[in-house]
């Protein structure tokens, strides 16, 4: 029993994909190849490196004082924060690792801020790839490559099918973390609530940005099989719900299983 995985992103809504990930290898399905986008990126790699138990441990284990001790600010790298916390946890567990050496053939999507252009990584290092993949505009700084200057992968392709399906032949599933638009939106502006502050007006509009953006790529390239797991209650900048995640994104799988059963089948 064989599939593709294409891991979209979604910050903190991204500890979904380990239960994702665990449902999947608790029904014996084999992943073929994975692609990632952002934190999609880090699941895809965890994955590929059969690592995902270290992503775990990770993600039920941060609090507010951990997320904290990540604030590097550095404004003149181009992005408020350095990132330098983030690389030395890349290092502490990938090293000098090279993604072609993964047991799983694996893509890391980023995108070129010079050509507009999506970029999949499969070969060179694993930390650089993820850095480039995970490198919100702004907010953490874009990595050089050649003449591209690589940041998150998710401003144009939040779920990279396009990429995993160059590197497999089998169905792909496409884990859609921006898919329930409708619930995020009713966290950001409760119905009923007469009274909307711009905060949560732009938070709402950014949130249904990336849902479209989301529709618009998996339209351009369909998955076989696309999952949006229930958790648009949770706020995407929150790292600190690893546990109601997991359990949501195993949740996904088990609901949706005689999907993934008929599409591995067929």
């Amino acid at each position: 029993m064989k599939l593709a995985l294409a891991l979209g992103g979604g910050a903190g809504l991204g500890w979904a994909h380990i239960g994702v990930l665990h449902a999947l290898h608790e029904r014996g399905v084999t992943i073929d190849a994975v692609s990632g986008t952002s934190i999609g990126a880090l699941a895809a790699v965890c994955l590929a490196a059969d690592r995902v138990n270290v992503l775990e441990a990770i993600a039920r284990s941060v609090n507010a004082r951990q997320v904290v001790r990540f604030i590097d600010i550095d404004p003149r790298r181009g992005s408020m924060l350095g990132g330098r916390a983030v690389t030395r946890q890349l290092r502490d567990h990938f090293g000098h690792g090279h993604l072609e050496d993964l047991f799983v053939p694996v893509a890391v999507v980023a995108a070129d801020l010079v050509t507009g252009d999506e970029v999949s990584i499969t070969r060179g290092s694993i930390v650089d790839a993820v850095r480039a993949s995970i490198a919100i505009p702004g907010v953490f700084p874009p990595v050089r490559s050649g003449d591209m200057l690589l940041v998150d992968g998710g401003v144009i392709t939040p779920v990279p099918v396009r990429a995993v399906r160059a590197i497999s032949s089998a169905p792909v599933l496409a884990i859609n973390l921006q898919g329930d638009y409708r619930r995020r939106a009713e966290a950001c502006l409760p119905p009923g609530k007469t009274v909307m502050t711009p905060f949560r007006v732009g938070r709402a509009g950014l949130s249904l940005l990336m849902a479209h953006v989301a529709r618009q790529s998996l339209a351009i390239d369909p998955p076989d099989l696309e999952i949006a797991p229930a958790i648009g209650h949770i706020d995407v900048r929150n790292f600190t719900r690893g546990h109601e995640l997991i359990e949501l994104g195993a949740a996904a799988i088990e609901a949706n299983w005689p999907a993934i059963a008929a599409l591995i089948a067929r």
